[in-house]
């Protein structure tokens, strides 16, 4: 059994390939659920956010191309998305998996959404019966290190989001955020948070716009926000100073056509767009137009990185704590893997106790349950200690890899092979959508980014 994760982030991909491959709230299962049908896949899931698009499958061969998929699942020609690709397998895999999950591979390290967003892509998965017990036991044990990360280091510590971001931007741009009327398009989290920080930094009249106009009244009531019907999106932007958009649109619903408008009706009072969507709201052409200031998620980058020095040491002690989880991991895995040889071994055991009761079975006479309850148990009890430290000795060659220790151990005791002792049992064949039945609704998206002035 072959661990794979393949996929691109805001280090290897620029937003505008991110975006061609960005899988909605709605895309998702089905998508999950496509990648589970490719031959091959054992088990799988998908990690879908404004900075990444990740796939983590089981696979019952290393040959299992998974590139292929996108290539083919996004009409996409290899040579525009390869170069963008990185792909881990096996222990590599497994690191990955554990620092993106202790948000060591974030824009911003030590943000703390990009767990919870794990988490979700973990449930989706869940939901359209893609996992089994190989991506359970990994999964949980991602969880597990990133909440040690968490609980026993400060890389959480001045945090950088994309409200705290879009403030000191703004303050760049109008000097002082008192009065300044935000326009929340779309009603996410993302937008909750920008809502929150830049309200207690000063910002005057909220606006909320949604499509489904229920959530965006829940956004606005914490607020005293007023709920925009989404018809009315261009016609009240203009009375916008700060317009944070993400609303997860397949293509801009912000055009340079709409920033000319919104400037012709503010006469020229510049005008602030942080697009925090992937793909994005805001065309790039509208940042060409005077007066207008438009960020999208790649443009922030800059920014956050410095506060990343305050977090050096903290993410040194982070990693060290990382790498001795991945390798605790590979040692429980590689016990796991021993489990047929130790099986065979007990087997082989209990056939030869079985075989000499019955040979003795004639000499013994007749025995009283009693007599014969004592007779189990003290050649069973012998046989067991007898097999300990073998078993023993496999399970320590298998936690140290060391291969030629547990090659010899298993031609001593006549056990299958050592290439054969370290195959994993195969998980359950992931259910097929019809078998699954369930929802098809559930979506992941990273709300704490880097920036750039």
């Amino acid at each position: 059994m072959t661990l794979a994760l393949i996929g691109v982030n805001h280090k290897t991909a620029p937003i505008e390939v991110r975006e061609r491959i960005a899988i909605s709230r709605e895309e998702l299962p089905e998508t999950t659920r496509a990648l589970a049908a490719e031959p091959g896949v054992t088990e799988c899931m998908i990690v879908s956010t404004c900075n990444r698009v990740e796939i983590l499958a089981s696979l019952d061969s290393p040959g299992v191309d998974l590139a292929a998929f996108l290539y083919r699942h996004f009409g996409l020609e290899p040579a525009m998305l390869a170069p963008h690709l990185y792909q881990h397998r096996d222990q590599e895999a497994v690191r990955h998996l554990f620092r993106v999950a202790a948000s060591l591979d974030s824009m911003v390290v030590g943000e703390p959404q990009i767990l919870g967003q794990v988490k979700e892509a973990f449930a989706v998965a869940r939901a359209s019966g893609t996992v089994g017990g190989e991506l359970e036991h990994l999964l949980q044990s991602a969880f597990a290190a990133a909440k040690r990360v968490r609980s026993e280091t400060e890389i959480g510590s001045n945090s950088v989001s994309i409200a705290s971001v879009a403030v000191e931007l703004a303050r760049k741009i109008f000097g002082s955020l008192s009065g300044r009327t935000v326009f929340l398009v779309g009603a996410g989290k993302m937008s909750e948070l920008a809502a929150r920080h830049l309200v207690q930094q000063g910002a005057g009249a909220i606006l909320v716009t949604n499509r489904t106009l229920e959530r965006a009244r829940q956004l606005a009531e914490p607020f005293n926000g007023r709920v925009i019907p989404f018809e009315e999106l261009y016609e009240t932007a203009t009375q916008a100073d700060i317009v944070i958009s993400s609303t997860g649109a397949p293509h801009p619903i912000f055009r340079r056509e709409h920033g000319q408008a919104f400037m012709h009706k503010r006469r020229n009072r510049p005008m602030f767009f942080i697009d925090i969507a992937v793909p994005r709201d805001v065309d790039p052409a509208v940042n060409q137009i005077e007066g207008i200031f438009v960020y999208d998620i790649d443009d922030l980058q800059q920014l956050a990185a410095a506060h990343m020095a305050e977090r050096s040491r903290e993410a040194g002690d982070a990693e060290a704590l990382i790498g001795a989880e991945v390798e605790r991991f590979h040692q429980r895995r590689r016990t796991v893997n021993v489990a047929p040889a130790i099986v065979t071994l007990q087997q082989q055991g209990e056939e030869i106790r079985q075989g000499e009761l019955r040979r003795i079975h004639a000499r013994l006479g007749s025995l009283t349950p009693e007599q014969l309850a004592a007779v189990e148990a003290l050649t069973r009890g012998m046989v067991n200690k007898f097999l300990h430290p073998p078993m023993q000795a496999l399970k320590q060659a298998a936690r140290e890899n060391d291969e030629t220790r547990l090659e010899a151990l298993c031609d001593a005791w006549s056990l299958p092979s050592a290439n054969h002792c370290e195959e994993e049992p195969k998980p359950p064949q992931a259910a097929s959508a019809a078998e699954a039945g369930k929802p098809e609704k559930a979506h992941v998206s990273e709300t704490s980014i880097a920036g750039r002035q």
